[in-house]
């Protein structure tokens, strides 16, 4: 079509001379950390799509898309050529996420249960100590804490007992676990930008800066979709928020697993997380979003491999 034409022509002209601008400038306009980020964000999109194609498809959209930043905002009085070349590559992988957790809701959208759910609120409390908010004595953080305290009791209690798992409580476990999700996802975010630059750094720490990088941009997907289902609850000026309001409702309700987790399972839960949470909250061992993200990847196995352990002798019996 010759608009597409049009469109794929300007692109490719602006592109290149993005290109010269970058490279005449005296600022260090790109890094290999968004490098890292954009691999990470890229491997994660085939990986869930299973076609390269229709990641293609996608990139080449968000790409013509992103080429907006480079227009100028409403309250720039001096246009900044350099100011946008800094701000596109993060518009643009923000696009991409979106476009990519819009095309594949289904997938990207993490199933949940009550075990997840208890570990998340348990993570929740250690985080919560460990980064001092019980500390602030201001009205803001108690209700933050009061709300944190009773949503917690309540992941516990639903764990531990055999409550029927209604639509509203499905619904409310669903909406908690994708704040906590969204908070770490924000504090990991903020701590993975507050390393310096790869290229400033001897090789091996370099690598290690690099995977968190690469990790980020994994997760990308996964927190952009963690955010629309927070955000969806926000009016919005265009459209016909009841229904969309019942839309997301009903998402969150149809990702939470309507079936009872072992009552044996989530006791192994609470005394796994407090032994690693407290072990790390005394000796300091790891900084505590590591430790979380280590307590998440390791708990499961740990679960298996107790469930191999009960279940082989029973079944050997």
């Amino acid at each position: 079509m010759p608009i597409v034409i049009v469109i794929g022509v300007i692109g490719l002209l602006l592109t290149l001379y993005i290109g010269y601008r970058a490279s005449i400038s005296d600022r260090k306009l790109f890094s290999v950390s968004l490098l890292a980020l954009f691999s990470g964000l890229l491997f994660e999109s085939i990986r869930v799509s299973g076609s390269w194609k229709t990641v293609a498809g996608i990139f080449a959209g968000t790409y013509l898309f992103s080429l907006t930043a480079f227009l100028p905002g409403k309250r720039e009085q001096v246009y900044n050529f350099e100011n946008h070349i800094e701000m596109w590559p993060y518009f643009f992988l923000f696009i991409f996420a979106i476009f990519f957790g819009i095309a594949y809701k289904d997938r990207v959208t993490a199933k949940l249960t009550e075990g997840v759910t208890l570990l998340l609120s348990l993570s929740l409390v250690y985080w919560t100590v460990d980064y001092g908010f019980t500390n602030y004595h201001n009205w803001f953080a108690y209700t933050l804490l009061t709300i944190s305290f009773f949503m917690t009791v309540f992941s516990i209690i639903n764990a531990l007992t055999n409550l029927h798992l209604s639509r509203t409580t499905r619904l409310t476990l669903s909406v908690w676990s994708t704040v906590i999700m969204f908070a770490f996802a924000v504090d990991n975010i903020f701590r993975v930008f507050d390393n310096p630059d790869i290229e400033s750094t001897y090789l091996s720490y370099g690598l290690y800066i690099g995977l968190q990088f690469f990790l980020l941009g994994v997760s990308a997907v996964y927190i952009m979709q963690n955010y629309m289902l927070l955000a969806a609850f926000l009016p919005s000026k265009n459209g016909n928020y009841r229904r969309d309001l019942k839309e997301n409702k009903k998402d969150h309700i149809d990702r939470f697993s309507d079936e009872q987790v072992l009552t044996g399972h989530s006791i192994l839960c609470i005394l796994y997380t407090l032994t690693f949470y407290g072990l790390n909250y005394k000796y300091q061992i790891l900084p505590r979003h590591t430790m979380i993200w280590l307590v998440f990847l390791t708990f499961p196995l740990f679960l298996r491999l107790i469930d191999l352990i009960v279940y082989g002798r029973k079944n050997y019996r």
